[in-house]
């Protein structure tokens, strides 16, 4: 009976708090005006981490959980922030690719990439473009590979087929190519036999890659592939030295093959047994892991200048509130005459301070919602989804605003001596 009076209670209280709302239209908005902008920003900011977060995971995981990835630094998204040891070192090679197949028996296939990188200062001196008949597309990721790059790459032939050993071997003109970039260079029509140029060099199209999942980072280079027979790559660019190596580990086993390339590579490239790698062994898992470090950083510093906003929001629902209890003052003092205990008046005005901040939350999520619903329609390269979560944290963080702020004025309402409240006009 004491818990249904209780829920009567709230309702009734609840029922005042939004009149008064409805009765001081203007002035409640403008005093949850923070909480909403810390809101929207904060659920925005949150959108943008959640969908390319995910969006990234999907991409990564493309890639199979046995991958491993290979270079001469640790693969990551530092790749920016490289010291001069690690710009300096030397490029791993096709043979130490070919030694891990052979000399790793946890690593089912590998293969060897090459491609224009480089990390001297100054602008590159080669940006590959790719054409036909006109159309040009820039920034593609142009490479040379081995034949097993679509077993240890997780790449599947959306038509055509991949090169071959033959081909490679015999150094033959020929590639395979995202599916972006066909789409782009030959619309509603057959890429294969075509001839695509890239650098002044022309390779025959003999099949076309699958998309790959994701969008914002598949959107950069991972669907605007030309690749091309590893041989045939040096036979046109042999001042090329860069190779990118990926090991693909026997289901379970990417631990112990990770350890048996650590230890081929540590032989061959005569690492003294005291001195760090002088290359790099990463995996999809690894990458993300360190993406999302990244990103909670980032949400952090988010939360801390949202909760400005929300802190601001605050001052004015205290403000609010104060004038609120100056106002009725005569209410209180009948209330309070009438047999209401000092609970009672806290928790009415305690309602009211949370069901204002409560629907500026509220409203904050509908517009950032709407924000994030128009921004899916306008960009969508740049993926963003509101979690659930998110909304409820939002929600909660802003009503606990008003519980907080709203405790000085609900507490000296409660303390006005009902005979003076009741003089006061």
């Amino acid at each position: 009976m004491k818990q249904l009076r209780k829920l009567l209670q709230l309702g009734e209280n609840t029922k005042m708090a939004i009149d008064t709302l409805r009765e001081h239209k203007t002035r409640s908005a403008l005093t949850v005006l923070g909480v909403v902008i810390a809101v929207v920003v904060l659920l925005l900011v949150f959108a943008i981490m959640y969908g390319v977060d995910s969006d990234m995971r999907a991409y990564l995981e493309d890639f199979g959980t046995d991958t491993l990835f290979i270079f001469k630094f640790e693969p990551g998204i530092h790749i920016g922030r490289l010291s001069q040891e690690e710009r300096m070192r030397k490029p791993l090679t096709l043979e130490e690719g070919e030694a891990l197949a052979e000399d790793c028996p946890d690593v089912k296939a590998v293969n060897v990439q090459v491609e224009p990188w480089s990390f001297t200062p100054g602008p590159p001196t080669f940006l590959p473009t790719a054409r036909y008949e006109g159309k040009e597309v820039f920034n593609i990721d142009f490479s040379g590979a081995t034949p097993n790059y679509p077993e240890v790459q997780n790449a599947k032939m959306a038509y055509g087929r991949f090169f071959t050993d033959a081909e490679n071997y015999h150094r033959q003109d020929v590639t395979v190519l995202g599916y972006d970039l066909a789409d782009t260079l030959f619309p509603a029509q057959d890429a294969l036999g075509k001839e695509v140029q890239v650098g002044g060099m022309n390779f025959r199209v003999i099949g076309v890659l699958e998309k790959r999942k994701g969008v914002f980072l598949r959107d950069s280079s991972a669907d605007k592939e030309v690749i091309i027979p590893y041989l045939t790559y040096r036979k046109h660019r042999p001042q090329d030295l860069e190779n990118f190596i990926t090991a693909l580990a026997y289901p379970g086993r990417k631990s112990e093959a990770e350890d048996e390339i650590t230890g081929v590579l540590r032989r061959l490239r005569q690492v003294p047994y005291d001195a760090k790698n002088n290359f790099g062994i990463s995996s999809a898992e690894a990458i993300a892991t360190q993406f999302r470090q990244i990103m909670s950083s980032v949400a952090l510093l988010t939360m801390a200048i949202a909760s400005v906003g929300l802190m601001v929001g605050g001052v004015g629902v205290m403000n609010i509130m104060l004038m609120s209890v100056t106002e009725r003052t005569h209410e209180i003092g009948i209330r309070k005459a009438i047999g209401a205990r000092r609970t009672d008046v806290i928790r009415q005005f305690l309602v009211e301070a949370v069901v204002l901040t409560g629907a500026g939350g509220v409203l904050g999520v509908i517009c950032a919602l709407s924000l994030v619903f128009i921004a899916n329609i306008a960009l969508p390269k740049i993926p963003a989804a509101v979690p659930i979560w998110a909304i409820g944290v939002a929600v909660a963080a802003a009503m606990s605003v008003g519980l907080f702020f709203g405790l000085y004025p609900a507490v000296k309402a409660s303390r006005l001596d009902p005979v003076e409240a009741l003089r006061y006009e």
